[in-house]
């Protein structure tokens, strides 16, 4: 059975997906691999579950198609997506991070928002705490 006849219908995750923010600094292509990479870590997107079309990500994104096509090279260089020629971008890796760990960041996460801490300054903080430990 080939991967086009197994796979999960992915309706709901298209909704999941952020348009890119273009004015973030970080390039587009790498902000692409890093939500695909949050979903793999999160359950969302699992072992032979099919990616949307290059051409549904390229409207899902904002971007250009030779976007959300480096983003998938990338994805597949790292061993997480494989394509199928006419057929379409499959995830074939997973990111296995502890779930205790995931559970001890929503914790804290929850008491940062709680305490007012906007989410540019957490980022710093944990840009900084990561440099020192």
């Amino acid at each position: 059975m080939s991967k086009s006849e197994n796979f999960e219908s992915l309706e709901s995750i298209h909704v999941t997906f952020r348009k890119i923010d273009k004015h973030s600094g970080v390039p587009a292509y790498l902000q692409i691999v890093n939500q695909i990479k949050a979903k793999i870590i999160l359950g969302e997107l699992r072992l032979g579950m099919q990616l949307p079309a290059v051409r549904d990500l390229e409207r899902i994104f904002d971007v250009n198609v030779n976007t959300v096509l480096k983003a998938l090279e990338r994805l597949k260089y790292e061993r997480l997506v494989e394509s199928e020629q006419g057929v379409g971008y499959f995830i074939s890796g997973e990111l296995k991070i502890d779930k205790e760990a995931i559970s001890e960041l929503c914790n804290v996460i929850k008491k940062v928002k709680e305490s007012g801490i906007d989410m540019l300054t957490l980022l710093t903080i944990i840009e900084e705490v990561w440099k020192n430990v």
